[in-house]
This record gives structure tokens, sequence and C-alpha cells, in this order.
């Protein structure tokens, strides 16, 4: 078989099959973890991507709302895709001397991405908030460090609002992303209003002071 041809299936079991083997019921949706949907939702733009292409998507996207993946976690999650048939591999050739292999989605893995997006149950987001929790130990630290943690972390989301809203910018220039374009106007408004609840906590830290020094 030559290299650059994608890879057959045919020394594979089939899709449910392998979906069974990780734990799934044979007719129902495969028991993956969101990374890994992720990954396939990445695919089902329908461009073949290396695993570098994945990682400047995943950072131009995913990044503000989901997960920034390291090389390795996204190399893992598609060579589970490969196994369970969701996914597909050549090598394309290029000018160096290694070629470079891409990835695609195959129908089983758009049926099964799609049926995901519809039907998976509306979890709450987990929110995992250090500087709230660095806040909540505030009585152990000196004030004007808490106020220091507290700008950081302002300057950070104001950053991430302008990085959000300057992809965005981007992906409306790319009919085919019109869905990301407006999950990346969320991340804006979503830092915006971070920024601003970040103010109103050191504003509430002043009048924690100016109670103190009355008592």
């Amino acid at each position: 078989m030559s290299d650059t041809a994608p890879k057959g299936r045919a020394t594979r079991g089939t899709a449910k099959d392998e979906v069974a083997k990780d734990g799934a019921p044979k007719d129902g949706a495969p028991n993956l973890p969101p990374t890994s949907w992720a990954v396939l939702g990445l695919l089902s733009f329908g461009e073949e991507l290396s695993g570098y292409d994945l990682k400047k998507w995943a950072d131009w996207s995913l990044k503000f709302f989901y997960w920034s993946p390291s090389y390795s976690q996204i190399y893992g999650e598609l060579k589970r895709l490969e196994r369970l048939g969701f996914a597909t591999s050549r090598v394309e050739l290029t000018e160096s001397t290694r070629g470079k292999r891409v990835y695609a989605i195959t129908e089983e893995g758009m049926a099964a991405v799609s049926r995901w997006a519809r039907e998976a149950p509306v979890e709450p987001p987990v929110l995992k908030h250090g500087v709230m929790l660095r806040t909540w130990l505030g009585h152990l630290m000196e004030p004007a460090r808490l106020r220091e943690i507290l700008e950081q972390h302002g300057d950070y989301a104001e950053k991430m609002s302008r990085r959000a809203a300057a992809d965005a910018g981007g992906a409306a220039e790319v009919a085919e992303w019109a869905y990301p374009e407006l999950v990346l106007r969320w991340s804006q408004r979503y830092y915006e209003a971070e920024r601003e609840l970040t103010r109103q906590m050191l504003a509430d830290l002043d009048e924690l002071a100016a109670g103190s020094a009355k008592r």
C-alpha cells in the first residue's frame, strides 16, 4: 500500500465493534471524553489536518472556552479516533525528506460527533477559579498583595477579550466558521464580564477596608 494512500479499514473491526470495546453500548453513542469530541469536531470542518494544524486551530478557538491541548494530547486522541474508525490518516508528501501525516473525519466519525452535539446531556460548566480561591483566602495575605493578584487577573481577562475579538474577526471572513465566530464573540463577552467582575471585587475590597478602619 502506498504511504500516501488513506489507511484502509479491512484489517480492523467496524466502528461499532471498536466502540463496544471502549465500553459503550453498540447501539449508542461511544463513551468518549469531551476532549475526543473536541478533536473530532475540529476535523468536522472538512479539511485534512495534521497534528500541528489541530494544535493551531485549538489555540485559535478552543482555548478561549474549553481546552488548550498539548501535542501529546492531540495525538493521543487521534489514535483513539482512528482505532474507533472515526478518523483516518495518510502521509502527505512534502518538499522535506519526511512526509506529513494528515487526518480526516470519516462518515462514521461525522455521524458520531453530530449525534453527540445534538443529544449529549446539557452539563453545567465546571468553575475552577484559582483567583477566586485565593481571594477566599484573603485573610492570609496583605491587602496590597491581594489587590495585586486581582489586578493581574483583570489584565489577563482584558488581554483574552482582545484576542477573542481579533480571532472572531478572522473567523468572520470564512463562511464555514460562522458558529466558531459566534462562540468567539461569546468568549469576548465572557472575558469582558470577568474584567468587570474583577473591578467590582477591587471596589468591594476598598469598601471592606473602609469599614474595618471605622471599627
